[in-house]
């Protein structure tokens, strides 16, 4: 008799399948904190990959200057916990489709200053974003912590959030028990995200 599927045999088939489609990966399960650690997280309630993202929106809008994407990356990571879920994810996803307007300094034969849109992703050519998952990735919500299953993340955003369980678990009470409570206990990560996705095994 075949043995059940568990959930940690569908976490890595869905990490191989990620590499497969040109995604780095890596168990963040133990992950050191700090600008030179495993993902330059100061601590576990940074969601964003500063890390990423800075180098992503330097690569997606040569000649920005550096007033530019500090006023990005500003807009992008604010604190939007006063927002309802919905009205903070709609907002992020506008920055993410549409891009960031800053206003940085004009040309010095121009003078003064002029609006940029920063690009965040690049939708027409996609090998030039960063894709990135994070497995066992940990969040600190205001009073609890939680860790997710799978968080891809691209250009450093959690765009895409995968819980999985095994061939034993019945995905219904998983989504209950799990995903509805992420939402209420660690919402920033929800900000940002626009995949969701939960499986079980197959025996």
């Amino acid at each position: 008799m075949t043995p059940p599927v568990q959930e940690e045999h569908v976490e890595q088939a869905a990490i191989d399948l990620f590499r497969q489609l040109g995604w780095d990966a890596a168990n963040v399960m133990y992950e050191v904190f700090g600008e030179q650690g495993t993902l330059g997280r100061e601590h576990k309630g940074e969601v964003v990959l500063l890390r990423r993202l800075r180098v992503a929106l330097a690569k997606l809008n040569p000649g920005l200057p550096a007033s530019g994407l500090r006023q990005a990356i500003e807009e992008l990571t604010r604190d939007r916990s006063a927002m309802t879920l919905v009205a903070a994810n709609r907002e992020v996803y506008r920055l993410v489709q549409s891009g960031v307007k800053v206003r940085v300094p004009a040309a010095a034969e121009e003078g003064g200053d002029e609006d940029r849109t920063v690009r965040v992703i690049d939708w027409d050519q996609p090998e030039q974003n960063d894709f990135f998952v994070a497995q066992q990735f940990w969040v600190q919500g205001e009073i609890y912590e939680k860790r997710a299953d799978l968080i891809g993340f691209v250009n450093g955003l959690p765009l895409v959030f995968i819980e999985l369980k095994g061939i034993d678990h019945n995905v219904e009470e998983g989504f209950r028990k799990n995903f509805r409570d992420y939402l209420g206990t660690i919402p920033q990560l929800f900000w940002f995200n626009v995949g969701t996705s939960r499986a079980v095994g197959i025996a």
